[in-house]
């Protein structure tokens, strides 16, 4: 869970996740220079010791960051005990049914990104380029009823990404990214997409926003998304974002089948 001085949207979070069924630990990753407070510390402990099942205690770590970096959020980490790993904002709630069935579907894909939130590109053809793209919002995505990206805001992946992002994607992406405070989950579907050469794929659920707008409220945020989209590609060499019209959607839940 990524979290930046907003403790009560972290105390919300964490308050509404530890109930979801299937939750092995909290790994939050902390980049503030002040260590989190006793009084955070202590109500977090006891939140999650008032839910725990069946005797199975929920791990709760910080990892802490020196260095204040988009990149913290994929950072290797060492000791997980499970192969799969939720990338969730400390500002997003989904009901654990959502979470549940989107586990369930990347148990499916393993190798594939499964999220909630998604994203297109498409080749800029004003530009009268074949190698210049533009980045779209859930808009753009809803007009044209495709998408290439899930964000990490809240999507599954497997932990060997990790490392890969880490350890072997290239080394000015990330530096790209800690410059321009921006991208990160833009470079993570690159190098999924990359390994894979496959689309990911995107969940419907109900998102419940508890925050204030973030960077992606701010005048100029498409273009500078756009951006990264396009030296990133540089960087690669190719394009290995792929498009699909896939979605999964947890029937249980419609009135139709």
């Amino acid at each position: 869970m990524n979290t930046w001085k907003r403790n009560d949207l972290l105390k919300k979070s964490i308050s509404h996740y530890i109930t979801c069924a299937g939750l092995d630990s909290i790994r939050i990753v902390w980049s503030e220079p002040d260590a989190p407070t006793n009084s955070l510390r202590s109500y977090l402990r006891e939140a999650i010791q008032s839910h725990s099942r069946n005797g199975q205690n929920i791990e709760l770590m910080f990892d802490f960051n020196v260095e204040d970096s988009l990149n913290n959020r994929f950072k290797e980490i060492m000791d997980l005990k499970t192969d799969v790993v939720f990338s969730i904002d400390d500002d997003v709630l989904f009901p654990c049914a959502s979470v549940e069935f989107a586990f369930s579907v990347w148990q499916s894909a393993p190798d594939q990104m499964v999220g909630f939130v998604p994203r297109i590109h498409w080749v800029d053809q004003l530009k009268g380029s074949m190698d210049r793209y533009i980045y779209g919002g859930w808009l753009s995505v809803w007009w044209r009823g495709s998408y290439s990206m899930v964000l990490s805001k809240a999507a599954f992946f497997h932990k060997k990404y990790l490392n890969l992002y880490t350890n072997q994607m290239p080394a000015s992406i990330r530096d790209y990214v800690t410059k321009n405070r921006n991208c990160e989950d833009i470079a993570m579907s690159f190098l999924v997409a990359n390994v894979t050469g496959a689309p990911p794929i995107w969940v419907k659920g109900k998102i419940f926003e508890i925050g204030s707008s973030g960077i992606s409220s701010l005048g100029g945020h498409t273009e500078q998304r756009s951006q990264c989209v396009n030296d990133f590609v540089k960087e690669y060499g190719h394009m290995p974002l792929v498009s699909t019209s896939m979605k999964a959607v947890d029937s249980r839940n419609m009135w139709f089948w």
